[in-house]
């Protein structure tokens, strides 16, 4: 009887635990189905036009690739995109080919590309707090520098 108890109990705590923090719809949504967030720009640059669009548009534009957050940074532009299943075995060289195209087409940009789903999670999370005014544009730097952080870690 107490051991059927304490690990109701654990099995409680654990789910409690998983449950603490609270996203948004598009957030839950971002790694099970295409959710198509529109581009990010972080800080105003001394380039008058935002290439987000362009970014995205030819991201999108590879047959491999059904979904992209793009958060463009004061020197930075991050690429977050999602693999269709049938290319998965091919990523490595999906995302070299992907950053040899973006430099190519964008010579004066720098990309960090990532298929990662935690690095496209953490940019739709950013992509959200801006668009709700959740966080100030000092912060949106941080997070911003946080998660190219995170793909160079997982590199």
């Amino acid at each position: 009887m107490q051991k059927n108890f304490i690990s109701i109990l654990v099995i409680l705590f654990f789910l409690i635990g998983c449950n603490h923090q609270q996203d948004s719809k598009e957030s839950r949504l971002a790694l099970m189905k295409t959710t198509q967030p529109k581009p990010v720009k972080i800080v105003q640059t001394k380039m008058k036009r935002s290439i987000s669009d362009e970014v995205k548009n030819a991201v999108l534009n590879n047959k491999q690739i059904y979904d992209a957050a793009i958060i463009e940074g004061e020197k930075k532009i991050l690429v977050a995109y999602k693999v269709k299943h049938f290319y998965r075995f091919k990523m490595k060289s999906i995302e070299k080919k992907l950053k040899k195209q973006l430099e190519k087409e964008f010579p004066n940009r720098t990309f960090i590309v990532s298929s990662d789903y935690k690095i496209f999670l953490e940019s739709v999370r950013l992509k959200e707090a801006m668009s709700d005014h959740t966080i100030s544009d000092q912060e949106a730097k941080k997070r911003f520098k946080k998660i190219i952080k995170l793909t160079e870690e997982l590199t």
